[in-house]
């Protein structure tokens, strides 16, 4: 296993400063870049464009680990517009034959139908503030300020905004039509569909980040979060036999999934490591569980990180561990001296399990 950093269109200084941290592989969004023909969530990529930052990438001494496959608003389009879902998903299959003529190998992507829920900021540790979910403390305007949009950590607070939403084709729950169990999975297995043989044929595997956060039983606003669970995630990897077909692990967001997720999760992250499924690791901790949690500093929330290092191990898991979603304060305005913190504590942790290797720029 090794650290890596997933950026959102980073300039020749952030890159450098990545280096400088150690860091030798990255994860990159294509938002903001002139990646795709248009300002379409789904829009065409130029393999030619794609290969070039690449290689600019490259120069910096780092590896271009996984690119982000921005679906949009497909599930929901599925719903309600079956065939322009279905040209939205040719576009998508086509993209990812793009990225491995591009020299891509992996592709995550984020299931989610609506924005990545939270309902306010908690005061954490030195003045920092945590976000998080407590399903008691429920607005709408609480969800429209807070919430994150996109398939990235946002760099601050201020991203719940409409243009950001409309963006990533997401959209408040309370502003799009109920999506029961049923319909959620009859969604996300229609992108599954769509998405495998294409992956299979291009050598490209697909992390799928689960849902978060898990939504109370019923869903919330009419909106079933059916990759919210344990269970859920099994019947995800379920959809498809295709070694191409996995997850980006997000430790954090699985964590919101139990009331006690301390115990929860180290079994757990064994079990989905053995299968071979994990393509990527967002590495970030919570305090609390489900339904209320908030994100906090690696440190200091419940899930013991050192023993889930050594359950990545015992797994096999040998891929990246990225930080994630750490804590906002005006003193770090960008979340770099943050996530620098989680980056160095996360590769103390893998060398002192005997865990860390260099990874091979091949």
């Amino acid at each position: 296993m090794y650290i890596s950093e997933q950026l959102l269109n980073p300039n020749e200084q952030r890159l450098r400063l990545s280096s400088q941290l150690g860091v030798e592989h990255v994860v990159l969004d294509n938002r903001g870049t002139d990646l795709v023909s248009s300002q379409d969530a789904i829009a065409a990529w130029d393999a030619a464009k794609l290969r070039d930052y690449r290689q600019w990438i490259e120069g910096f001494g780092l590896k271009l680990d996984v690119f982000a496959l921005d679906v949009g608003s497909i599930l929901l389009d599925s719903m309600v517009d079956l065939e322009g879902a279905k040209k939205s998903r040719a576009v998508l299959a086509e993209n990812v034959q793009k990225a491995a003529d591009a020299g891509i190998t992996c592709l995550k992507y984020n299931v989610q139908m609506v924005g990545i829920t939270r309902t306010g900021l908690k005061p954490g540790r030195g003045g920092a503030q945590n976000s998080g979910f407590v399903y008691a403390e429920y607005t709408p305007e609480g969800d429209r300020k807070n919430s994150y949009w996109g398939v990235g950590y946002p760099t601050n607070q201020q991203e719940g905004d409409a243009e950001s939403a409309m963006l990533c084709g997401q959209k408040m729950a309370r502003d799009v039509p109920k999506v029961s169990e049923a319909h959620g999975w009859k969604a996300i297995e229609f992108l599954v569909e769509g998405l495998v043989p294409a992956a299979d044929k291009a050598g490209v595997r697909l992390a799928c980040h689960p849902h978060d956060p898990a939504y109370p039983i019923g869903g919330l606003n009419g909106i079933e979060h059916v990759v919210g669970s344990a269970d859920g995630l099994r019947k995800f990897l379920s959809l498809s036999g295709s070694k191409n077909h996995g997850l980006n692990f997000c430790q954090g967001t699985v964590a919101e999934m139990f009331t006690e997720p301390g115990n929860a999760m180290i079994p757990l992250i064994e079990e989905i490591a053995s299968s071979g499924r994990i393509f990527m690791v967002h590495f970030r901790n919570i305090r609390g569980g489900y339904l209320d949690f908030q994100e906090v500093f690696p440190d200091e929330g419940d899930v013991d990180m050192f023993a889930a290092i050594k359950a990545y191990q015992r797994g096999g898991y040998a891929g990246p561990l990225c930080p994630d979603h750490v804590p906002v304060s005006d003193l770090d305005e960008n979340r770099e001296r943050f996530m620098s913190f989680a980056l160095g504590y996360t590769r103390g942790l893998l060398q002192a399990a005997g865990a860390w290797r260099t990874p091979a720029h091949s």
